[in-house]
């Protein structure tokens, strides 16, 4: 019975569905991959799975097709209109990961190995697509021992970065309450989302109103992207990345493509069967064996987001406890930026109106931070990185 694409695809998806409810009941705070990932090692350890469910599933093998648009529709998320009005955001976000970063081949090789620190620097940065890279590479490397390190890297990241983004924020929204009550409080300036949706419908083409037109102009420009990826020196996941931006920059993408072709959500859940699909195979004993390593590339990645976030909010003249969150939305990216400035301002505010002032204040930057690592530094990082091993 188990032999059933459908029925072993379901029992998978009933790990990811279970993850996302313990998500939205908990605020977050339990990280739907978390319990996917955990939730795949404990039923085929014990045998309630068979080992080979995800290759009796198939859905996996999709999900390795949907990789290259994904990151086509990651380059197509973020107008330009806003990073320019977000700059400052951008560069404390980069900041964070960048100290992150050097920390970690500084630091990892002493206490463990070159291979292992490479292994952590991408997937601490932020996002599946980097711990895919990582991943995709160490097997074809045959260094499949410290393939689960990327892995629970990104499924426990966000249980470190969220409860140290709040504390954060919390902080913040202090500073923002005294600005407020003396008198010397200034909103941030930039387009509205009104504005935006305004210039989008006006640079819209007709021939772009249907949804297959759209997902084939993504997957035709992951193609492109994979096929340069082969003749030269730079990973395909970069090229896509750059391919969804000049696309939404040029008129041929529209912002967040995949969402208006009504695909988003079934790429992803492709893309969590291949990202699951990493732990196939793993041990108990090479979980225990890679924990001291986890926990060193968490700690010293988090301390360095930190550092970097502080120093590049001062060289912006931010706010530290406004552009630390920043830094550390590497950790757990979108949702969890939104659904951390939703909490902050409601539990901070003294009323409606500075509810909302505060959750504007906070927004934005959390926003273009957490995509900025996610979609774009932590691709890259990972993208070169690699390359050295």
């Amino acid at each position: 019975m188990l032999s059933n694409p459908l029925i072993a695809t379901v029992l998978v998806f009933s790990l990811i569905a279970l993850g996302e409810w313990l998500s939205i009941i908990s605020r977050a705070r339990i990280p739907m991959l978390l319990t996917a990932m955990v939730g795949f090692l404990v039923l085929t350890w014990t045998g309630i799975f068979p080992e080979n469910v995800l290759e009796l599933s198939q859905f996996a093998a999709l999900g390795a097709i949907l990789i290259g648009p994904a990151i086509v529709h990651m380059g197509t998320m973020i107008p330009f209109s806003l990073v320019k009005t977000q700059y400052k955001a951008v560069i404390i976000a980069l900041g964070g990961v960048i100290v992150s970063g050097i920390l970690i081949l500084l630091i990892v090789p002493l206490l463990f190995d070159y291979p292992t620190a490479v292994a952590g620097v991408g997937p601490v940065s932020g996002g599946i697509i980097a711990l895919l890279v990582t991943s995709e590479k160490l097997k074809e490397l045959g260094l499949t021992s410290i393939v689960i390190i990327p892995a629970l890297v990104v499924a426990f990241q966000g249980v470190v970065g969220m409860p140290l983004a709040m504390h954060f924020m919390k902080k913040y929204a202090g500073v923002i309450q005294g600005q407020i009550d003396d008198g010397s409080f200034a909103a941030m300036s930039g387009e509205t989302a009104e504005q935006e949706e305004a210039v989008q419908k006006k640079k819209k083409n007709p021939l772009r109103t249907s949804a297959v037109l759209k997902l084939f102009f993504v997957f035709a420009g992951a193609a492109i992207g994979i096929m340069l990826g082969t003749v030269t020196p730079i990973h395909y996941t970069l090229w896509c990345l750059l391919i969804g931006v000049l696309g939404l920059k040029i008129g041929l993408f529209e912002s967040s493509e995949l969402e208006r072709a009504n695909s988003f959500t079934v790429t992803m859940i492709g893309i969590i069967f291949v990202v699951i699909g990493t732990m196939a195979g793993v041990t108990p004993g090479q979980v225990l064996e890679n924990l001291p390593a986890i926990i060193a590339i968490l700690g010293i990645g988090s301390i360095g987001i930190s550092i970097g976030g502080y120093m590049t909010s001062k060289l912006v003249k931010w706010h530290p406890y406004k552009g630390m969150p920043v830094a550390l939305t590497a950790l757990f990216g979108f949702p969890g930026d939104y659904i951390l400035c939703e909490e902050v301002s409601r539990s901070c505010a003294r009323n409606e109106k500075e509810e909302k002032l505060i959750f504007n204040e906070l927004l934005a930057p959390m926003i273009i931070g957490g995509f900025t690592t996610v979609t774009v530094a932590s691709v890259i990082i990972a993208g070169i990185l690699i390359k050295t091993l």
